[in-house]
């Protein structure tokens, strides 16, 4: 049954990035059926809580519509509604209604920051790892540490190898494959690190100066990043804030000259045998150590900084994907995490207002992400996990298990709808929406076997990829099927040569579901409403002020009837899936599912 109902999107709150002292109207809709008699809003203004009443401003058949409008006076400001029927009481925050008091922590979040870029909300990203997607014929000389393979080799033939197996792919290869990209349906790509270091994977940057001349260098990033704009499509690359590599020539020279300012660049400490502290104990990863200003300075702070100048012209990058950013600054006693973020964002909103912030955010600490930092996180927590969760096969190959010292766990629809929910309600909804929504990465399981080979049900994972807030990423080579065990295992290559050998119904899909993604307005700038989760299926609508969308997904055959009129809705059109009309959606099926309908 419908229950009230606000979340972050454009139906409820008129401005979700005010400036201090400006006014926001909050809406709250409330069912009929609802035995609230009287709406509240309580609000903390200077950390203190106060309550509103909110006015009923619509009616409709089946629901009110109350508002109210407050003066934002607090850089973060807190907010729950109170509904009331005499002596009973309920609250609804980002977590659900609730009749029990609540803590403060699920409480709506409004930040008085400015906002993510506006073109995310159409945004389709496709995730490069630059050796293993396309090779042009131009001939490399191979450094000392690169062990070559053949382009149709399988990844990390010894384990000991995984980070030397070089395969040559470069950006021209990636020029060449742009008409793929444009085809799919694609307007912004995410290249994984593109700076010289001493492996495949690039996480080790020797220099920040310079895109890889092994991979063409900066004269083919900027031919590739002009072409790819005539094609109307982004790129952006990745960071290391948190380390660079042993090549790097701040770390030799700490290492060579114990007077040289590049000391205070790192932590040292006498129970590394190497001398200074290595991320995760490695040695080839120092920990960079931000308590010096000069560090600050070449990163990000200075006018010429690493962030900066590869903002502007000529490189052009449109934002920066920053690697392991829940840890960037954070060892011991020092925390320098959110002074971190918070200066690169500045930096590329003073550079570039349009660039985007996104940070890897693995173990989700909700502090990094109140809106005053990174604009949003790689959302493993909020939707990659759940999802893996509740549709993988139970396939003993399977290696990857997000660090859990087990197997794949396996989980129903509730459970998978509460994770996701719980994420979302512990961050502002304008985080939500500018974090990257993902079924796979260069770091992860390919979604093809997670889900074992099943195309319907990679088809119903696509579906909610396509339909949740978000940005949605695609890693390279999941749209035709690619397979892998464990993240080396999946940076597999792409066969140009032979494309009767990719899944053609895989690949279809993809390329139907992006369009759907990128025209319509509900899913672009809707909210979320969950309207049925049950162990096999889930559906939820996303509503904007121009459209409706119903999204439902299964994980197995299922036949079952979902009525959206009590919602005030009928199914106008089938935008995807099985094909239904009016007040109810009816299931029928079986294998597993991915729908979206256009509701009126």
């Amino acid at each position: 049954m419908p229950q009230a109902h606000h979340d972050g999107s454009e139906l409820y709150v008129s401005n979700r990035a005010p400036q201090l002292g400006e006014k926001v109207t909050l809406r709250i809709r409330v069912p009929k059926s609802d035995p609230a008699k009287e709406v509240f809003i309580r609000i903390l203004q200077d950390g203190e809580p106060v309550t509103y009443p909110l006015r009923k401003n619509k009616s409709t058949r089946i629901e009110n519509w109350f508002q109210v409008s407050v003066e934002i006076i607090s850089p973060i400001t807190n907010y729950r509604f109170l509904l009331r029927d005499g002596k009973n009481f309920r609250w609804l925050n980002a977590a659900g209604v609730f009749s029990r008091d609540v803590v403060d922590h699920f409480d709506f979040k409004i930040t008085a920051y400015h906002d993510a870029p506006e073109w995310l909300r159409k945004a389709i990203f496709y995730q490069i790892f630059p050796d293993r997607f396309a090779k042009s014929g131009i001939a490399r000389t191979l450094p000392d540490w690169a062990i070559p393979r053949k382009w149709d080799d399988i990844p990390a033939l010894k384990q000991r190898e995984v980070s030397q197996e070089f395969y040559g792919g470069d950006f021209k290869g990636v020029e060449e494959k742009l008409d793929h990209l444009s085809s799919l349906g694609i307007n912004a790509i995410y290249f994984t690190p593109i700076f010289a270091s001493k492996s495949n994977h690039r996480y080790d940057a020797s220099s920040f100066e310079e895109a890889d001349p092994l991979l063409g260098g900066d004269k083919d990033l900027i031919s590739l990043r002009k072409n790819a704009a005539k094609k109307s499509i982004r790129v952006m690359s990745d960071l290391t804030t948190n380390h660079c590599g042993l090549g790097h020539p701040w770390i030799q020279e700490a290492l060579s000259n114990k007077n040289s300012e590049k000391r205070d660049f790192f932590y040292w400490t006498k129970k590394s045998k190497w001398g200074y502290v290595g991320w995760w104990n490695v040695q080839s990863l120092p920990k960079l150590n931000f308590s010096s200003k000069k560090l600050r300075e070449l990163i990000w702070e200075g006018k010429n900084s690493i962030v900066r100048r590869w903002l502007r012209e000529p490189y052009g990058m449109s934002g920066w994907r920053i690697d392991v950013g829940n840890m960037t600054g954070r060892y011991y006693h020092d925390n320098y995490n959110r002074e971190i973020a918070k200066g690169i964002r500045e930096a590329m909103h003073e550079t570039n207002p349009d660039a985007w912030l996104v940070a890897e955010n693995a173990d989700f600490f909700a502090e990094d992400l109140d809106g005053f930092g990174w604009h949003g996180t790689m959302n493993y927590n909020g939707f990659t996990k759940p999802i893996w969760y509740w549709i993988n096969g139970e396939d003993e190959n399977l290696k990857d298990s997000f660090g859990m010292p087990a197997p794949l766990p396996k989980i129903d629809g509730h459970a998978m709808s509460e994770m996701m929910q719980q994420f979302a309600a512990g961050i502002p909804w304008r985080s939500l929406i500018a974090s990257m929504i993902l079924l796979g990465s260069h770091d992860r399981a390919r979604f093809q076997s997670v889900v074992s080979r099943d195309i319907k049900k990679n088809i119903a994972g696509v579906t909610l990829l396509m339909s949740y807030p978000g940005v949605p990423s695609i890693f390279a080579g999941d749209e035709i099927g690619l397979e892998g065990y464990w993240g080396e295992n999946g940076r597999r290559t792409i066969d140009w040569d032979h494309p009767e050998k990719w899944n053609s119904e895989l690949l279809f899909d993809y390329i139907e579901l992006i369009k759907i993604r990128r025209a319509s307005h509900a899913l672009a700038h809707g909210g979320l409403r969950w309207i049925h989760v049950g162990s096999d299926s889930v559906a939820y609508l996303r509503e904007s002020k121009k459209e409706s969308v119903l999204v439902y997904v299964s994980r197995k055959g299922m036949k079952e009837k979902i009525d959206v009129s009590q919602y005030g809705y009928s199914i106008k059109k089938t935008l995807f899936g099985p094909e239904s009309k009016g007040s109810t959606l009816s299931i029928s099926s079986k294998e597993a599912v991915g729908g979206m309908w256009l509701l009126s």
